[in-house]
Order: C-alpha cells, then structure tokens, then sequence
C-alpha cells in the first residue's frame, strides 16, 4: 500500500468522510437521473418539443456516460483517481448550471451530454476510491452503504423532482444539483486521500478510447431504439452491425498494447470474469423490470402517476436497506453465497410478478417489487466487492470502469430485451391496446427476465478462493 493512500477504518473520522464525499456524489448522480426522467412530460411541454426529440435529454446522457466509463477509469489509473474524480464533479456542476439556463431543447440536449462527461468521471472513480480507502476486509460494507446512497437518490428524484418543478419550475431540478456537488467536491477535495498515478509512464490509448466509445454508442442507441424504430429497420441493422465490427476492433487492439485502455487480462481471473457476467445480468432483469412494470400500471391497470410512482418506490427502498447488510455479511462470509441468493430471490420475485392480471390486487404488486428489491439488495454489494477485489491495484480505475459500464449496457440491455418481447407480443395480439394484451406482454417479459436472473445463480457460484474480504 502506497503511503499516499493509506487505508481507512470504516470507524475512523477520516474514513466517514471519505464514505460521505463519495455517497453525495453517488447520491447527487442517482438523483439527477430519476428526476429528470420523472419530469419528461414537463420538459416537452415548457420547451415545445415533441415526443421523439425530448427524449433525447435522456438517450444523450446515457450513451455518453457508456461510452466514457471505462477511457475515464483508466485515466484515472494513470493520472490519480481523486484528481479525475474531483475535475468530474466541478464539470458537473458546471453543466447543470447551464441546462438550467438552456434557452431551447436543442442546448438541453447539448449540455445533458457535457453533463454527461462529468458524471462519467464521478462514476467511473467511485469505487476505485472507495476500495483503495478502506481495507479488504471492510470493502462489502463500504460499498453497501455507497449502493444506499444510489437508492436513496432513487427514492427522493421522483417526488423530489415534481415538488421543485411544481413550485420553482423545471430549471430548477438542474440549480439543485449545484449545492449537493459543491458539498461533495469540498469533502473529496478534503478529506479523499491523494492516491499516487500508477502508470505515468504508459501513454494513455486514445485510439481505443474512440473505438469503445464509438462502438459502445451504436451498440446501445441501436438496443435502446430498436423497439421504436423496428428491429428490422435499416438504421438499427446498421447500428448493431457497426457496432459489432467497431467493438471487435477494439479488442482486437486492446489485446496487442502494451497498456490498452481496457486491460483484457483482468478476465483471465475466474472471479472477475463471472462477478462482470453476473452483475450485467443482474442489470439487465432490474431494468426490464423498472422498463415493464409502468404499462401494467399506468396503462393495463390505469392507475395515475403520482400512485403507480409510490408503488415503484417499493424496490428501491427495500434495496437501500438490505445493500448495507448483505455487504457487511460478505466480509465475514465471502460473495459467493449472498450473489447466489440475491439472484435467486431476484429471479423469484420476477416470477411472482409475471403472474399479474387484469384485476391482481395492488399488494400482490407491491409484494413482488419488495422481493425484486430484496435479491438485488442481497445481490449488489458482494458482487462488486468480489469484481473489486479481483483486480490488482493498478487497475481498480479499470475494474470500477468495467462495473460502472456493465450496468448502463445491462440497463440498454434489458430496455432493448424487454421492448422488443413487448412489442412482439402485442403485435400478435388481435386488441394490442387492450389490458389483457398488456398484461400479457408484460408477463412474458418478467419470465424471460426470471429466467435470466436464474442463469445468474450459477455464474454467482463461479468464485476463486482468496483470503479473507478479497473478493471470494
């Protein structure tokens, strides 16, 4: 261990705020994203945009965030995890100063994706930070509180988000994000330690930096469209075949450099390898369930916003609570067991929900929510500590990449899966508006996804043996 980072104790002064600085920037970055996606309808009217535009406020972020996850954790190897991590937040704050001040959709759109760049930063150094702060043996813990934090953003964005535009208009769900991040880059700029750059000597890859990020947007523009624009269409064929032949040239140069951006390597270790696999299947069932469930509700069942979105709060809030305890339980105990059962009462709680109907009691909803939100609760923090703890420490920037990415290409992933499963289903149904198609098609959707959740059971139980907190 370097002694320009030395490691916390989770009991420790330094190592709370350390914890806090990087949980309000965890928090700010879930808040952001559930509010502004709550207040879409709001957006299109006050700016006059229609439907296919205004959605791009969100399809931006998304792909450049993907796109930028795994170029910044490697910078953040060479060039210092907390001076990434703090330049990330000051441009964060930056750009949602100016989408406040965006004059038309056009210029939200443009600053959503500089907006972007810095919540790459944040994100993709957070739990680089965080493992090389505290000790092995309390990183299940760490990270359990810090996946808290994300749940807790969840929760408040929604109602948080339609009480500020309510009452102060939609700008200012943006100027909100400027006190939480001056607050967050203080404490880091304070109390996170400065961690000395590993490889300072190795020429950063910026040919394989576009080649991902290129790749990554087709990949994932192509699967978040293609129930929109039809699977079949030239644009999504020639986006997923782009993207398969970028994405293929990428590996192919990261397995010749000397020192590729992605470390390919990293996955020759079991335990790195099935904790990547599994936490993007656990994504992709989160997010065919977060994509799913508000047709059954909104439209199959008719319920109205403001309610159906207290129900969503179900699994959220679940999740907050169970993160922390299961990740303490893996220090003591390993991943292996806690990722196996998250996926199994995950893949549980999806079955449940597929046998909705017409007239299924709302408890019955909120029953299977909480069950959903339990596994993945049980299944999180582990998981990442596993995928952490397998990587040595001059690559935790590309580790925290790796498991940063895996969750926005498991959230295109399972929108795309789901969409497309939807879609078909309706298409063959003979009164694809009515409820009982819906609540088919939603149904057939939460049993591939339970299916998928199941398969992550056995690739949860592929783990190295390693000492005690490193990542069993």
């Amino acid at each position: 261990m370097s002694a320009d980072r030395p490691e916390q104790n989770m009991s420790s002064g330094s190592g709370r705020w350390v914890l806090l600085a990087v949980g309000a920037g965890t928090f700010m970055s879930a808040l952001d994203g559930s509010v502004v996606n709550a207040i879409l309808p709001v957006l299109r009217a006050e700016l006059r945009a229609d439907v296919a535009t205004i959605e791009w406020v969100v399809t931006v972020y998304l792909l450049t965030v993907s796109g930028l996850l795994l170029g910044f954790g490697r910078l953040g190897d060479t060039r210092g995890h907390k001076r990434v991590y703090v330049l990330g937040f000051g441009g964060f704050v930056v750009s949602s100063a100016l989408c406040g001040l965006s004059p038309g959709v056009g210029a939200l759109i443009a600053f959503r994706a500089l907006q972007a760049v810095g919540a790459a930063m944040v994100l993709s150094n957070s739990a680089a930070i965080l493992t090389g702060s505290f000790p092995p043996e309390r990183r299940g813990r760490v990270l359990g509180l810090q996946a808290m934090m994300t749940y807790l953003g969840l929760i408040l964005g929604p109602s948080l988000g339609g009480w500020l535009t309510q009452h102060l208009g939609w700008r200012s769900v943006f100027y909100m994000n400027l006190p939480v991040g001056l607050f967050a880059m203080g404490l880091s700029l304070r109390f996170v330690p400065r961690d000395a750059p590993t490889g300072l000597d190795e020429p950063f890859d910026w040919t394989g930096a576009g080649l991902f990020l290129t790749g990554m947007v087709a990949l994932l523009l192509g699967l978040n469209q293609g129930h929109a624009w039809g699977w079949s269409s030239p644009g999504i064929v020639g986006l997923l075949a782009g993207a398969t032949v970028v994405l293929g040239a990428f590996l192919a140069l990261e397995w010749r450099l000397r020192a590729p951006m992605l470390d390919l390597s990293l996955f020759e270790d079991v335990t790195f390898r099935a904790a990547s696999a599994t936490a993007l299947l656990n994504y992709i069932c989160i997010y065919s369930l977060v994509f799913l469930l508000p047709f059954y509700l909104l439209q199959a069942r008719g319920l109205n916003p403001a309610r159906a979105g207290l129900l969503l709060t179900a699994q959220p809030a679940v999740m907050m609570v169970a993160a922390p305890l299961s990740g303490s339980l893996s220090d003591r105990i390993g991943s292996r067991w806690p990722a196996m059962v998250g996926m199994a009462v995950l893949s549980g709680g999806l079955l449940l929900l597929s046998r909705l109907g017409v007239s299924t009691p709302m408890s019955h909803v909120a029953v299977g929510l909480a069950v959903c939100g339990l596994g993945a609760g049980i299944f999180i923090a582990p998981n990442n500590s596993a995928l952490l703890g397998a990587a040595p420490r001059h690559r935790q920037g590309i580790a925290s990449g790796v498991l940063a990415t895996s969750r926005y290409a498991g959230m295109a992933l399972g929108v795309g899966l789901s969409g497309a499963i939807f879609t078909t289903m309706l298409a063959g149904h003979a009164e694809p508006d009515s409820a009982e198609a819906l609540t088919r098609a939603v149904s057939r959707g939460f049993q591939v996804a339970s299916a998928l959740a199941a398969l992550g059971v056995f690739a949860a139980a592929v783990r190295a043996r390693r000492p005690n907190g490193a990542g069993r």
